[in-house]
């Protein structure tokens, strides 16, 4: 972008950018990169962004789990209506935590660069290491199947909170371990706690590591901003892992694991979906174009085809 054209833009703003976030920690910490990427790329002072937190459903539910009571929602509604009435001009989330159909007056106006896409084991220094029926906190269906799929002994309970809480829980001696995706904490400058856990042992979330930015789909001005700080390779991971999960209809009850990277023009998508005991794990893999919007889709058939009647059925298959 030349400056000229920068300055075009500057100047149609009359008022600080305001950015919708949740207000823990975590999403706080995001939205302060996404307020400074903003800054960086077009010489803003810092006055020229303000951040607007918000306490998200999600985050006031603590004892039961998000497949409970309503889903991957409970992070976007609040966030979702003040974009909606004009409050803020802008939302930033944890990809990991949106939902694959969102309203139509909104877009996916960014990505950053993804972050480490594991998961990270603390209390433990391995799931092997582990005692027998250890009692292992996690929110996530995902990491539960996958968890006894290796160890099905683990005695697997829900633990919800931020990641703060969460640690401390484990402190308490109230759990022997937990696993939070690493790029959590790094961004919490955390990045040296607990054991990185290969992707090949347990394959991340959808979008595991992405923070996306979204806005109005009519404000062509606040879209534009959010073009030059996007992960060009990024968006086009996670919209591929995205498409896979939307076809598979998944929601917080599913046990749901996809991973793509891109090289060049060609992408590579690994993906597998579990019972929620782990007894059954369908994986699989596809390379394709980048420009391929059905592949990601075609993978998720091949894996259901391949799932028995029971797998199937937590899909609505």
């Amino acid at each position: 972008m030349s400056e000229d054209s920068k300055k075009e833009i500057l100047a149609g703003l009359d008022r600080p950018l305001r950015i919708g976030t949740r207000q823990s920690p975590l999403a706080m910490a995001q939205a302060r990169m996404a307020a400074n990427a903003l800054l960086s790329t077009h010489a803003w002072r810092s006055e020229q962004v303000e951040l607007v937190p918000m306490v998200a459903s999600g985050d006031k539910i603590l004892d039961r789990s998000l497949a409970e009571v309503g889903g991957k929602a409970l992070w976007t509604k609040e966030l979702d209506h003040a974009l909606d009435n004009g409050e803020i001009d802008c939302s930033v989330h944890s990809m990991k935590d949106v939902e694959t159909i969102r309203p139509e007056q909104f877009i996916l106006a960014a990505m950053l660069e993804r972050a480490d896409i594991h998961d990270r084991l603390i209390g433990s220094d391995s799931i092997e290491a582990l005692r027998e029926g250890a009692i292992v906190g996690t929110a996530s269906p995902r990491r539960k199947a996958q968890l006894l799929r290796q160890r099905s002994d683990l005695d697997i309970r829900m633990i919800r909170g931020n990641v703060q809480t969460r640690l401390q829980k484990i402190e308490d001696g109230d759990y022997d371990a937990t696993l939070l995706a690493a790029a959590g904490l790094e961004r919490l400058d955390m990045g040296d706690v607990g054991i990185e856990i290969s992707d090949e042992i347990m394959l991340p979330a959808p979008a595991q590591g992405a923070i996306g930015i979204e806005a109005r789909a009519d404000d062509r001005h606040v879209r534009h901003l959010m073009r030059e700080i996007s992960s060009t390779i990024t968006f086009r991971a996670v919209i591929a892992e995205r498409l896979f999960l939307k076809r598979l209809t998944a929601d917080c009850h599913s046990p749901v694991a996809a991973l793509a990277t891109i090289d060049g023009a060609r992408a590579y998508l690994r993906a597998e979906i579990l019972l929620p005991d782990g007894s059954e794990c369908v994986a699989g893999s596809s390379h394709f174009d980048i420009g391929d919007v059905s592949a990601p889709a075609i993978l998720a058939e091949t894996l259901l085809g391949q799932a028995s009647p029971e797998l199937k059925a937590i899909f609505g298959q």
